[in-house]
């Protein structure tokens, strides 16, 4: 950060930025990613780029975050929720195409816990009814499914660097372009609708306002604080896995004997130990577990509030077909602490707490 500021250049698309843009492009093998001031305004890129219509249609699923759905009502769409899977709590493939009707645009398949969705039915899907794919991949930098990277599969994907990520730069996120068709507008969007990426490159003798846009660049000082991260980025992968997997280790007897459930992970998927989770019996007990733990230091935390029923969701969307799943899964989920550098003794400390909560 030091640096950035001795450049004299920490406004948006400094030399940080570029690091971290061509980084991630090689390292993922994305022919375009453009850092953004958060995820939620790269989804909000993602959805100014599907060039949806008032009325069209985006089908996402009701067990995500907020930001999911509001870029794409903010682009004019109307949102059709549908139900998740009881195993990775991602949207359910399988009922993607019963809620498709003739002003559906957008699938958006936002994997949850670093846990990739089944990408070949929902792709095959999209092709099919001529559909554009938006990867809500927030959660899911480092992942992958059948060893491809998550955020590069859809027409876009979008990851965030919130302070809360595996990866942080405060505020922060990126946008992963896969066809080079879109470039050019995406470049124009993230520049307040001017063609000054075209100018800095020497295509065009001075730059003018084009088309609409916003201002989406980061602060080169918030790169620089990513690029340090980013440089360290196996290190930090790996640190986290090891407490994925001890949890796993330790919780896994309590699994055994029917007291409560882990994490599933599908054999084509490779997880990036963004979060670990375990499933109670009932709202009731999670409650009580929440409450045992908070007495001896230790803070749980629940998920997300299903969108379709917030005031929010009422307006906007609607819910295709049952919720099977949806709002019974946010119930029963709490989050375990999990950051980079977590002790051992501490996981092994939240795991006897949770072993004596539950008598085994």
């Amino acid at each position: 950060m030091k640096q950035a500021m001795a450049n004299n250049k920490i406004c948006g698309d400094g030399p940080f930025t570029k690091k971290c843009n061509a980084w991630l492009e090689n390292r993922f093998g994305c022919q375009k990613v453009l850092l953004t001031t958060s995820g939620t305004t790269a989804l909000e890129m993602a959805a100014l780029l599907c060039s949806l219509q008032p009325g069209d249609e985006v089908i996402l699923p009701s067990f995500t975050f907020s930001s999911t759905a509001t870029a794409f009502v903010l682009a004019g769409a109307k949102l059709v929720f549908v139900d998740i899977r009881p195993d990775t709590k991602n949207i359910d493939e399988r009922l993607i195409e019963a809620a498709i009707t003739d002003r559906t645009r957008v699938i958006c398949a936002m994997h949850y816990a670093g846990v990739a969705c089944e990408m070949d039915t929902i792709m095959d899907i999209a092709r099919r009814h001529n559909l554009l794919v938006v990867e809500d991949a927030a959660q899911a930098i480092m992942s992958a499914y059948k060893d491809r990277s998550l955020g590069t599969i859809g027409d876009f994907g979008c990851f965030s660097f919130h302070e809360t990520k595996n990866y942080s730069m405060g505020e922060g996120g990126a946008l992963l372009i896969r066809d080079a068709k879109y470039n050019e507008q995406a470049e124009i969007l993230r520049e307040k609708g001017t063609d000054r990426s075209r100018f800095l490159r020497g295509q065009v003798d001075k730059y003018t306002w084009v088309s609409y846009g916003s201002s989406y660049l980061p602060s080169d000082l918030n790169a620089a604080y990513l690029w340090g991260q980013l440089e360290a980025a196996d290190q930090i992968y790996s640190d986290r896995m090891n407490s994925w997997n001890r949890y796993y280790e330790l919780l896994k007897p309590l699994e055994e004997a029917g007291k409560l459930e882990l994490p599933f992970i599908p054999g084509e998927c490779t997880q990036n130990a963004h979060m670990f989770y375990i499933m109670t019996a009932s709202l009731e007990e999670r409650t009580a577990l929440i409450a045992h733990m908070g007495k001896k230091g230790i803070g749980l935390v629940f998920h997300y509030i299903p969108l379709h029923s917030a005031p929010a969701g009422l307006k906007y969307g609607r819910f295709a077909g049952e919720d099977k799943y949806t709002t019974s899964l946010s119930d029963r989920l709490v989050r375990l602490p999990m950051y980079y550098g977590l002790a051992e003794s501490d996981i092994d400390r939240v795991a006897t707490e949770i072993r004596a909560f539950y008598g085994v």
